[in-house]
C-alpha cells in the first residue's frame, strides 16, 4: 500500500473533527446541565434561599465535564501532525478515525452526562428543599451521573494513544 493511500493530505480533517466534537459535545452536555440544575435552584431558592450554596453541587459538577472536552481536545490538538515541507503528510487515516472516535467518545459521554446531571439536579435541588435528608442521594446520583463523562475521558485518552506515523 502506497504512502497516498494511508495518509493523504485530508486525514487531519478527521483529527481536527475529533477535537471539535469532543469540545462541542462536552460543552453542549456542561451547559444543559448547567442551564437544568441552575433553574432548580433558582425555583428552590424563592422558598429557601439559605439553601442555595449548599445546592450549588450539581452546577459545578456540570461545569467539570466541559473540562474534560478541553483536555481531551487539547491532547489531540498535539498530536495532529501537517504537511511537511514537500507537501507529504505523516498524519495517517489511521489516527485521524482514532482520533475521531477519541472525540466523539468524550463529547458524547459528556453530552448524556450532561442531561442526566441536568435532570438530577433540578429535580433534586427541588425535593432537597422540601426534604434536607434527601440531599446525600441527590449527590449519589450525581456521582454516578458524572462517572459517565469519566468513563468516556479514559476511552478517549487511550484512544488518543492509538496512531501510526507514515514513513517518507
Amino acid at each position: 500500500m502506497s504512502s497516498m493511500e494511508t495518509c493523504p493530505t485530508w486525514a487531519p480533517l478527521f483529527g481536527f473533527l475529533g477535537v471539535a466534537a469532543s469540545l462541542v459535545l462536552a460543552n453542549t452536555g456542561a451547559a444543559y446541565g448547567t442551564a437544568k440544575a441552575g433553574l432548580g435552584i433558582a425555583s428552590m431558592g424563592v422558598m429557601h434561599p439559605g439553601m442555595v450554596m449548599r445546592n450549588i453541587i450539581p452546577v459545578v459538577m456540570a461545569g467539570v465535564l466541559g473540562i474534560y472536552g478541553l483536555i481531551v481536545s487539547v491532547i489531540l490538538l498535539g498530536t495532529i501532525t501537517g504537511t511537511t515541507p514537500t507537501g507529504v503528510t505523516t498524519y495517517s487515516t489511521f489516527s485521524g478515525f482514532a482520533h475521531l472516535a477519541a472525540g466523539l467518545c468524550c463529547g458524547m459521554s459528556g453530552l448524556a452526562a450532561g442531561f442526566a446531571i441536568g435532570i438530577v439536579g433540578d429535580a433534586g435541588v427541588r425535593a432537597v428543599g422540601q426534604q434536607e435528608r434527601l440531599f446525600v442521594g441527590m449527590i449519589l446520583i450525581l456521582i454516578f451521573a458524572e462517572a459517565l463523562a469519566l468513563y468516556g475521558l479514559i476511552v478517549a485518552l487511550i484512544l488518543s494513544q492509538q496512531s501510526y506515523s507514515c514513513s517518507n
